[in-house]
């Protein structure tokens, strides 16, 4: 029986961080695409295209694209094996989670869900795909979690049903909880802030949260209650009072100047209370 060959290696630590995964491949040369992959995701190209990032590694693009398209491993084994990794470094604590929507430009409409519409980190209309993220923050660390591919109503093949991105939202939510993951708080902008159905689902999940809503917005609070105003803060400085002493991830400067954030009722009473 011919024992088979080590395969090449590439960066340290990706190479030490890839072999956790090389089980769930069926030969070396399908792992040495995966470990090119990371390095080209990780490399500072413009475009991260299987040519792009064949070119930077010094890869073959038709062996990524196989792998990619037709080698017999599963992108499903690989994600659960990927959050039991995440679960065990985080040792149970909480987190913050934030829920955003990213995209990219695309060309064409041979990709399924691309489409004539709005991407967020363009800021503008584009023919491009979105999706939409969960990523922790812990330790002034962010990492990523779980996302759901957007599918426009136009683009929808037989058997999808639509779901709008606050639905794909609460579906991300609910599947880390049912990972055990515990959060801080939820963040998410004025996108899923001014879907009543999404600050609903929260509050069934007891959740606390801090959502945004857009100047021209408002928002209806039990009695008793009040929505603090709320400008734009320098970056690391203390926007909550019940985050003390912890700041909130600079991030949170990129919500919309004069926005009024929504608390859930249990940091209500917290701020009611101080």
């Amino acid at each position: 029986m011919t024992k088979a060959r080590q395969a090449t290696t590439t960066v340290t630590f990706v190479d030490e961080y890839a072999q956790r995964y090389q089980d769930l491949f069926p030969d070396v040369r399908s792992f040495e695409a995966f470990t090119h992959l990371l390095v080209g995701m990780l490399s500072e190209i413009k475009r991260k295209t299987l040519p792009a990032i064949a070119k930077a590694v010094g890869a073959d693009a038709q062996a990524l694209h196989h792998v990619v398209a037709y080698a017999p491993w599963s992108v499903h084994e690989l994600r659960k094996r990927r959050l039991t990794f995440v679960k065990q470094a985080l040792a149970d604590r909480p987190f913050i989670l934030c829920i955003d929507e990213t995209g990219d430009r695309k060309k064409g409409k041979t990709t399924d869900y691309v489409a004539h519409q709005y991407i967020g980190n363009l800021g503008k209309l584009e023919n491009g795909i979105v999706s939409v993220n969960a990523y922790g923050i812990l330790d002034q660390i962010t990492f990523p979690l779980l996302f759901k591919v957007f599918q426009p109503r136009k683009r929808l093949k037989p058997g999808d049903s639509y779901q709008t991105k606050p639905v794909l939202a609460v579906e991300l939510i609910q599947e880390l909880q049912q990972w055990g993951f515990r959060f801080e708080v939820v963040l998410a902008d004025s996108l899923y802030g001014e879907s009543s159905n999404f600050v609903s689902e929260l509050e069934k999940l007891h959740l606390k949260y801090v959502v945004a809503i857009r100047s021209n917005h408002g928002v209806w609070l039990p009695p008793g209650q009040r929505v603090r105003y709320t400008n734009w803060r320098p970056a690391g400085t203390r926007l909550l009072q019940w985050r003390q002493p912890n700041p909130l991830h600079p991030r949170a400067r990129l919500w919309p100047a004069r926005a009024h954030p929504l608390l859930s009722p249990y940091d209500r009473q917290r701020e009611t209370a101080s």
